[in-house]
């Protein structure tokens, strides 16, 4: 326990800045491990240490990656260390513990996906984030940070593609049975929701940013394979503030596995397909046929490739914590993608049209993102 308040650190960090890993598993490794050594080769940072409930593993960890101090004890690795950066990389049951030690220690946070498992968790979240200058809590929504993404929102914000008209939104992957013979996998207190939260929540994070604000939801979701508490298949209809409409699948049962978004707008057509991560060769953009061909040719020309990862979202996020400014996809930015999937839980269970900022406090949806309905909460939620 902290024997004394934690000094205040916010506004811009100038200095090099301290990271630490909470979580040795995949993500750690694979995700936001290289992201930061990127950073430290650059001088931006250092890593001074990693979390894990297992000792073994987390000491196995920090040997292999040069990492200097290992800790089984997040409260005693803060009050130590002193992190400016902490990175989580725990199933999403423990973001929110973590996430607010981590920002009442003074440190901001690189949270992986989903962020939490239900918008009240998410709400005191960001309740603990410092009020002005930080510290802050980020999630990591990577594909908002591609070059292609950045071009795409640079034109519809110019106009001259004309109004967004029609979207699809596409996440359909594949997931056997031996997936989800991992006891956590397919239930909702640790998996937080099946693939409209676990997998499709990137895409739909992705269109949010390009579209903007959404204003309904109509949703359908199934169980049409696997024996899982979640489900395994949903489809939306979205309404968004401009106007535009889109369609949005997700789904675990799809051998020919696709990750798409398709926007139609009233000059052109912008289309992005890939898997887990895109460059600028994986967006195409079809202009209506009375569009100049040097002016297509400009829509095309993406300039330099940065593909979507966690680096290129890390180097923002550094970037943030130098100015001492709020980061994307923090905060009621970081929120949108959360709230839109818990209204397609709700519309999908409850057989209702869903209006953005209808799930507030005093709606089971708030709570929990199967809202304790029938055939789809946990038995003892339910009361079965």
């Amino acid at each position: 326990m902290r024997t004394a308040p934690a000094p205040d650190r916010s506004g811009p960090r100038t200095h090099r800045l301290r990271a630490a890993l909470v979580g040795t598993g995949a993500i750690a490794a694979g995700g936001h491990l290289p992201a930061l050594q990127r950073l430290v080769a650059e001088g931006e940072l250092e890593i001074a240490a990693a979390v894990d409930i297992d000792d073994d593993a987390v000491r196995r960890f920090c040997a292999e990656h040069g990492i200097p101090q290992p800790y089984t004890d997040l409260a005693r690795m803060l009050d130590e260390q002193r992190p400016d950066l902490v990175s989580i990389c725990t199933p999403p049951t423990l973001h929110r513990e973590q996430t607010v030690a981590a920002l009442e220690s003074g440190a901001w946070v690189w949270c992986e996906k989903p962020p939490c498992p239900s918008l009240e968790e998410f709400d005191s979240i960001e309740a603990a984030e410092g009020k002005d200058g930080g510290p802050y809590a980020a999630v990591v929504f990577q594909h908002r940070f591609g070059s292609g993404a950045r071009h795409v929102r640079e034109l519809l914000a110019e106009g001259g593609l004309g109004r967004p008209l029609v979207a699809h939104c596409q996440t359909t992957w594949y997931r056997d049975t031996a997936y989800y013979s991992v006891p956590w996998r397919g239930r909702w207190a640790t998996e937080g929701g099946g693939p409209a939260m676990g997998h499709g929540i990137h895409q739909m994070d992705l269109l949010l940013d390009i579209l903007g604000p959404w204003t309904e939801v109509r949703a359908m979701a199934g169980r049409l394979v696997h024996d899982v508490e979640t489900e395994d298949v949903s489809t939306a209809l979205v309404r968004f503030a401009s106007g535009a409409m889109a369609t949005v699948v997700n789904s675990v049962l799809s051998p020919d596995e696709v990750s798409r978004i398709r926007i139609d707008c009233e000059r052109a057509t912008l289309e992005l397909t890939h898997l887990y991560g895109y460059g600028n060769g994986d967006w195409a953009i079809t202009p209506a046929r009375d569009v100049p061909a040097e002016l297509a040719d400009r829509w095309r020309d993406f300039g330099p490739d940065v593909p979507s990862s966690h680096l290129a979202q890390l180097r923002e996020l550094v970037a943030s914590m130098r100015a001492g400014e709020r980061p994307r996809a923090s905060g009621p930015d970081g929120r949108t993608s959360l709230e839109l999937i818990a209204a397609l839980y709700k519309s999908a269970f409850a057989d209702v049209t869903v209006r953005a900022g209808e799930i507030g406090p005093g709606d089971p949806y708030y709570t929990a993102l199967h809202g304790g309905a029938p055939g789809w909460a946990p038995r003892q939620e339910a009361g079965a």
